[in-house]
């Protein structure tokens, strides 16, 4: 290359630069959130679709048990942008009194719940009886022993103390006063006990769950830990969110809006059963889950280090892109979200919410 040459390279290369031409690629920035495992799939179509209209954000997706989900922000102190919990009830639980080392502002002050969803009970082609099980028996096949059940830890996630509520709302629905007790006792090394207090059946875990030997429940910590036994063939039968079979196109027994934790008409006849956790390692909060419709809740926490982007991202799932989206996976949503302390919430989402109703705002 000629000096001339050279010299009208160099040139040209500063020209492009100064202009903004350069092929180094722009730094994105990084949206972490925390959710609940059954929200996986549909976040996953969230994600693709909202980075496409936002290429300069960069979505981060870890998912848990809503308990655990909220614990790992709240009490581990990892820093997350927005928190998604199957059971809005966790978030003023877990993170209202909780407070930031660094700021000493509890993690949360508000949370909206914008979805919900009904459990159900979910098989494949390969599980034991198959053929013969209903809305009508269901409990009577999952408590035979030869038939292995699958349960979500839970002391980690909300659908495990969900499916435990199920069981106990069942005896009423089917006049039945053991269906709990047939499934889970035994089963475990220091049992799950239930009894009557103030005319309500209060469902106690110890703090260690540890299945016996030969026993034929499977515990996991996370619900859609479960998915790949049933796949297997190494599990029968799972307590699994609707949302969650539909979305694997797995077999379906669809219990009665008396037990499944989706019909406001039932709400009433939810509250008469509440789960409580033995587990010492709660940071100050009693981990007492009342029955109740299912709604899940998100939240931006105080610590978190893209706030605004946060709150665009929220404006998207709470939109027609995010709800079709959303309802394309089969998730019901609640229309309109509702908030709690609705007059806490960032500016921008304030139009999208009404006010949590009196007799269930924490």
């Amino acid at each position: 290359m000629t000096l001339k040459r050279l010299l009208l390279a160099l040139v040209l290369m500063s020209v492009l630069t100064a202009a903004g031409c350069s092929t180094k690629p722009a730094t994105k920035t990084p949206l972490n959130l925390i959710i609940a495992g059954s929200l996986m799939i549909p976040f996953d179509a969230l994600e693709k679709a909202y980075e496409a209209e936002h290429p300069d954000i960069d979505i981060q997706i870890e998912a848990h048990g809503s308990i655990q989900a909220i614990r790992l922000v709240s009490e581990v102190h990892m820093r997350q942008d927005l928190v998604f919990s199957a059971d809005a009830a966790l978030i003023p639980m877990l993170m209202y009194q909780t407070l930031v080392p660094e700021t000493n502002k509890p993690y949360a002050k508000w949370y909206i719940k914008f979805a919900t969803n009904r459990i159900g009970l979910a098989y494949t082609p390969k599980s034991k009886y198959a053929n013969e099980i209903s809305a009508d028996n269901w409990y009577k096949i999952i408590a035979r022993s030869d038939v292995k059940l699958g349960l979500a830890d839970p002391r980690f996630d909300a659908i495990g103390y969900r499916g435990l509520m199920a069981l106990q709302l069942a005896k009423a629905a089917y006049q039945k006063p053991t269906i709990l007790e047939d499934v889970i006792l035994g089963q475990f090394k220091t049992p799950i006990t239930m009894e009557p207090e103030n005319g309500r059946a209060v469902i106690r875990v110890p703090e260690i769950l540890e299945t016996k030997p030969n026993s034929n429940l499977v515990i996991r910590g996370s619900s859609v830990q479960l998915i790949a036994l049933l796949e297997s063939g190494d599990l029968d039968y799972a307590f699994e969110y609707e949302s969650v079979i539909q979305q694997h196109k797995l077999g379906i027994v669809k219990l009665p809006d008396a037990i499944n934790l989706g019909a406001e008409q039932f709400g009433k006849q939810y509250s008469q059963v509440q789960v409580r956790l033995d587990f010492k390692r709660f940071a100050s909060v009693k981990p007492e889950f009342n029955g109740e419709v299912i709604g899940y809740g998100l939240t931006i926490p105080s610590n978190a280090q893209h706030p605004q982007p946060a709150e665009e991202f929220i404006k998207f799932l709470l939109g027609p892109k995010g709800q079709a989206m959303m309802q394309a996976n089969y998730h019901p949503l609640i229309t309109p979200p509702q908030a709690d302390h609705l007059d806490a919430l960032p500016a921008g989402l304030k139009s999208l919410c009404v006010q949590l109703p009196a007799s269930v705002a924490q």
